[in-house]
């Protein structure tokens, strides 16, 4: 199989040299289309003049006359090119062009006897020569691994997979004009920090040589968004790409999109409508349905959305309550069947590992948790009523962490005393950002934000099991079996 490949190359690498010496321009830099494919097959003329250009994807000889399909962005049309057409000449040039090059036409549109339509070819152009074969097209693309490694043929051969991304695009397109259509501005926020913040994460440390300075990548732009509400801004957001140097499912990737969204004045109840809004008016207006099928469960967006306290629910389930210490926590989870086999876990890594089992256990309903613990919240203010819970609610659908708001902390002090103490707890966090709280100190505005998984929502409206499958490019392990093939080639 390998050397077949091989072959194949050298072949059509030989076919570009004979290009070449025919005179043919190889690689020319621009063809001036008329139509793109969609239009000429939605908006047929007899006879119309068209130029357009896209990918061979298929030919069938028949003598002095050749069909082929031409394929671009937006659809596929048939061509018929004929010798007694293009003269015999140019048809022998183009009976060696190959599945998967580049061509652009010149020609007339008509209908074939069984009423599909066709392109006429008058003249064509090779716009780039592929040297390597498409994927069998019966089968199409289907190993895992190449379609992830090499998104460009899962493209080219899985047209369902090309939908996903077009609808990806619609969808924050929808988003974007949703939030601005409310006042809100989008800003754009640094991705290199110089101390980690705004989440919980591990970051990626680089390093910036000029000025001699270690840099993180940005595991949140929250603390940065904010510093935007101390500057007079009351409503900004921001689709940010962040970073987390941490473990990679089917539901994370360490590169990641978030929608990010804040808002003078409001607190976390305001967020909670919000987050409702966009969800159910985005999938009304990109899906035309608000009943989502994910994983085989249905989620019906419609109607009240279902609220729960996570303290009420670890306190039933678990007999877990906010105040107790990590041993307390430990042994409360062990005698519930729910094993911890690390003895020095922090409080807070106790209560993610409690998130996670409650993730297992979410219905398909869209819920809305709150009282979430005041240790796991450092950046959201405490309910007046129980300091030891705070203002705050993760949305969940279909058993995944869509969206995450609070009422923002505006107390410098208080949000200084609870950063000496994540760095006292927290053996990555080195240092307490103290340009942070010197902006708080000049005042900030009560607050909402809301943080939304942009590639969690996708894979939800478009039923994806696994983020890979949302992402173009997801982060793999280098491809060894790849480089022991190309050292054979």
């Amino acid at each position: 199989m390998l050397m077949e490949l091989v072959d194949i190359i050298k072949q059509r690498i030989a076919k570009l040299k004979l290009f070449k010496e025919k005179g043919i321009e190889l690689y020319p830099n621009k063809f001036l289309r008329s139509h793109c494919i969609y239009e000429l097959t939605t908006g047929f003329k007899e006879e119309q003049k068209v130029s357009i250009a896209g990918r061979i994807m298929a030919k069938r000889a028949h003598g002095k006359a050749c069909f082929c399909d031409l394929k671009d962005q937006t659809a596929k049309i048939q061509l018929y090119v004929k010798s007694d057409i293009i003269g015999k000449d140019n048809f022998l040039i183009f009976k060696e062009f190959d599945i998967g090059d580049f061509m652009g036409v010149d020609g007339v549109l008509f209908k074939t006897h069984t009423g599909e339509i066709t392109v006429k070819v008058e003249s064509f152009k090779l716009l780039s020569k592929s040297l390597r074969p498409l994927p069998e097209k019966w089968h199409g693309l289907k190993d895992i691994q190449i379609r992830y490694r090499q998104r460009y043929l899962d493209l080219i051969s899985n047209e369902e997979v090309k939908e996903v991304f077009l609808m990806r695009s619609k969808i924050t397109a929808y988003i974007r004009n949703f939030l601005d259509k409310k006042g809100f501005i989008e800003v754009e926020t640094p991705m290199m920090h110089h101390i980690p913040g705004g989440a919980a994460g591990k970051p990626f440390q680089t390093y910036h040589n000029e000025l001699d300075m270690e840099l993180y990548l940005r595991v949140a732009p929250e603390l940065y968004l904010k510093r935007l509400l101390v500057g007079g801004f009351e409503k900004v957001y921001e689709i940010n790409r962040s970073f987390r140097n941490e473990g990679i499912s089917t539901k994370h990737n360490p590169e990641f999109t978030m929608l990010e969204i804040y808002c003078a004045y409001d607190n976390y109840e305001d967020m909670m409508k919000l987050c409702q809004e966009l969800i159910v008016s985005c999938a009304k207006e990109i899906l035309v349905k608000t009943k989502l099928t994910f994983c085989g469960k249905e989620i019906d967006l419609e109607g009240e959305w279902q609220r729960c306290s996570f303290a009420e629910v670890v306190k039933d389930k678990f007999g877990i309550l906010p105040d107790d210490d990590v041993k307390i926590m430990v042994k409360k989870l062990n005698d519930k069947g729910r094993e911890i086999k690390e003895s020095k876990l922090s409080r807070m890594q106790i209560v993610r590992i409690i998130e996670e089992f409650l993730q297992e256990d979410q219905s398909t309903l869209p819920v809305f948790f709150t009282d979430y613990f005041s240790i796991l919240c450092p950046l959201a203010k405490n309910k007046k009523d129980n300091p030891l819970l705070s203002e705050r609610f993760e949305l969940f659908m279909g058993g995944m962490e869509v969206a995450n708001a609070y009422s923002e902390l505006n107390d410098p002090l208080e949000q200084k005393s609870r950063f000496v103490e994540e760095v006292k707890d927290d053996k990555d966090k080195k240092v307490v950002d103290e340009d942070y709280v010197n902006a708080l100190e000049y005042g900030m505005p009560p607050a909402g934000g809301l943080g939304i998984g942009i590639d969690r929502l996708v894979m939800m409206f478009l039923d994806q099991p696994s983020i890979r499958d949302v992402i173009l490019f997801p982060l793999l392990r280098p491809d060894k079996s790849k480089e022991d093939r190309d050292k054979q080639e």
